[in-house]
């Protein structure tokens, strides 16, 4: 089995969660596993092989995880994209909706240059709204976004349509 098909394997399924009618995919048995976690860095840092960053941009809450070992294995900064309210300093904002909700994301007014090369590193991607968000926000700090980068891509839901030309790389795909 190769390590893509190992760290599948690890991702727990669970119904109803976390509303009725909504099948999770739980990547905490993965992280659990001192093996499978590094294997899945690896594995992500050999995915933006080529892709020139000085930055990821990660998204909250998993995506830090992954985001923040993933840049340090890169060699570049890390800059967290969060749920409203938690980052202390200026801000800018963008609201959107969900599958089962609404949020809004924030990102530091000063975390990025304009025109610094951005990879966008979350843990999944469903219907692509929260990713959406994130484009939104880097793109007003005139980040030079190169790629999305997904331990996870739950298939038919059209998460990578929605974010148009923008390259989506994933390591595991689910069907929805």
């Amino acid at each position: 089995m190769d390590e893509t098909e190992r760290l599948k394997g690890a991702v727990r399924s669970v119904p109803d969660f976390p509303k009725k009618g909504i099948l999770f995919r739980d990547i905490s048995p993965l992280l659990e596993d001192a093996v499978l976690f590094r294997s899945s860095i690896d594995l992500l840092g050999r995915a933006c092989e080529g892709i020139d960053v000085s930055k990821i941009a990660g998204l909250d809450a998993r995506g830090f995880i992954f985001g923040a070992a993933l840049a340090y294995r890169l060699g570049v900064g890390f800059v967290p994209i969060r749920k409203k309210g938690k980052l202390p300093s200026r801000t800018i904002t963008h609201a959107y909706d969900l599958e089962y909700g609404s949020a809004e994301l924030e990102i530091h007014a000063d975390s990025i240059a304009r025109g610094e090369k951005v990879l966008l590193v979350d843990d999944l991607l469903a219907t692509g709204g929260t990713a959406r968000a994130a484009v939104t926000l880097l793109a007003e700090l005139g980040a030079d976004l190169q790629a999305a980068l997904f331990l996870i891509e739950l298939e038919g839901l059209g998460g990578r349509e929605s974010l148009g030309n923008l390259p989506v790389l994933s390591l595991i795909r689910f069907p929805a």
